[in-house]
């Protein structure tokens, strides 16, 4: 395919799921899976509340659970689990994070070749576009992103990693756009973005989606590349920040020349999706600077309420969206309790869908819009377009919006785990007006064996499948779970 014909993408194979069909009516099994944090059950999605989110921080935790439902023991014995896991292979967040110098590895110690063999199967959405308008001008844009600095800086009462002088910590990271470069310091603290671990991601991801593998050799490359020149310089066998600093420079400035000399934007044109990690990493990068410095938000609310946080992670996300439902971007994407607005930006990322969202907790939004804002900087900035992105404010039941765009949707996601009853009555109500062969994923489903005038009409208009979802695939529980997709008649 164009340049790319050279090269094979080799990807990570998505992890398997058991997927149980049963016949529906069915009463589901019960469920001791224990929503974490807040947000609205019927405004959340992707996690526990309305709608699922992706959980796009791998390195924070969530919330402590305040949910009216008793914790497993699996859960408790899995806390430490259900941390979001970084993109890149990583050390635990409770210790300073720097390479190894070991020069082996599963294949061979060459992470290039391993690259290689991996594969990745997705049907090509040919009308996807994934080159940002605006991210490839003649003149450097400020994307007006929150850089890592502002984060995680010697300000923030973050001290230097070992071996930095003071007067080394500053330092600057170019992106595969024509943006200027985000500033980062050389710091490291728990729970605090980790500077060194991010760049080397960066890096990684560059090479592996922008370039060609001729292309990719200088950045990652095992004996001779930018990454490896970082790797080594900051192990604990060297702790060489001022070589960590010159394979920086050298990196940017490569970067910056094929920008320049149109390589990375010719290459984003030859693309129609970009790699499930990719998508993960900006979306982590997108939370870890806005919804984690204030993530004790979302902690607090109404007991025995819809109105319960939790988040469905980037990789059941991926599942739902490109695996099962099979969107494309030109259909229309609702997340009924989007809560902080992870699935919704997922959704408009992955897939280039039109994505909506609805939530009616003041918290949530107000972290959605910042969410938002850092999502539309962040993907300028590594020079890819999404699709439009709507978040609503109040209850989905009565959002004159919301309401119109149903009547469009082809994709409906609700995390109607802790909903109540009456609620999800409702929801069935709001479903006749869905067009047919609309899909509605949800953890609860809205068919069971009650004779009650409400079932009645739930069977009629829609037919259901039972699945489960993975283990630590959600965020308040490390065990395996139930989901539906239920398509309208």
């Amino acid at each position: 395919m164009g340049i790319f014909s050279q090269r094979t993408k080799h990807k990570p194979a998505a992890q398997e799921i058991r997927v149980e069909k049963v016949i529906i009516p069915s009463k589901p099994r019960p469920s001791t899976l224990t929503p974490n944090g807040h947000s609205r059950a019927s405004t959340s999605s992707q996690y526990l509340s309305a709608s699922p989110r992706p959980s796009p921080n791998p390195r924070l935790s969530r919330p402590k659970s305040a949910s009216p439902y008793p914790s497993s023991a699996d859960e408790k014995r899995s806390s430490i689990r259900r941390k979001r896991k970084a993109v890149s292979s990583s050390t635990p967040r409770d210790s300073p994070a720097f390479g190894n110098d070991s020069e082996s590895s599963d294949d061979g110690g060459d992470p290039f070749r391993k690259r290689l063999r991996r594969s990745e199967e997705r049907s090509i959405d040919l009308n996807r576009k994934l080159r940002h308008k605006k991210a490839f001008g003649d003149e450097v844009r400020d994307s007006r992103i929150i850089h890592a600095a502002d984060i995680a800086s010697v300000a923030t009462k973050c001290p230097p990693i070992q071996g930095a002088e003071p007067e080394e910590v500053a330092i600057e990271l170019q992106y595969p756009s024509r943006c200027k470069r985000e500033r980062y310091e050389l710091v490291w603290q728990k729970d605090k973005i980790d500077a060194v671990k991010d760049i080397l991601a960066v890096v990684e991801h560059v090479a592996e989606t922008y370039l060609t593998d001729d292309e990719a050799k200088p950045f990652i490359d095992h004996n001779a590349s930018f990454r490896r020149q970082m790797e080594r310089a900051i192990s604990e066998k060297y702790r060489d920040v001022p070589v960590f600093r010159t394979a920086l420079q050298n990196y940017n400035g490569k970067l910056l020349e094929l920008v320049e000399n149109g390589t990375i934007a010719k290459n984003i044109e030859e693309l129609h999706h970009l790699p499930p990690s990719l998508v993960s990493f900006i979306l982590t990068q997108v939370y870890d600077r806005t919804v984690a410095p204030k993530v004790e938000m979302l902690t607090k609310y109404q007991m025995g309420s819809d109105n319960v946080y939790g988040e469905l992670l980037h990789p059941f996300i991926t599942k739902l969206l490109v695996e099962q439902t099979k969107m494309t971007s030109d259909q229309v994407f609702i997340d009924l309790g989007s809560g902080v607005g992870n699935v919704v930006l997922q959704a408009a990322l992955e897939i280039g869908c039109r994505s909506y969202g609805c939530e009616m907790m003041e918290n949530a939004c107000n972290l959605a819009e910042a969410q938002e804002k850092e999502f539309r900087s962040r993907c300028l900035l590594w020079g890819v377009a999404h699709g439009r992105v709507h978040l609503e404010r109040g209850d989905f039941r009565t959002n004159a919006k919301i309401l119109e765009k149903l009547k469009e949707a082809d994709v409906i996601l609700v995390n109607n785990k802790a909903f109540t009853s009456t609620l999800n009555d409702a929801l069935i109500n709001m479903f006749l007006d869905l067009k047919k062969g609309c899909k509605i994923i949800s953890l609860k489903s809205f068919v069971h064996e009650n004779k009650t005038a409400i079932n009645d009409v739930a069977n009629s208009i829609l037919d259901v499948q039972h699945y489960r979802y993975h283990e630590n695939w959600v965020s308040w529980a490390a065990s395996e779970g139930d989901y539906y997709i239920s398509i309208r008649k």
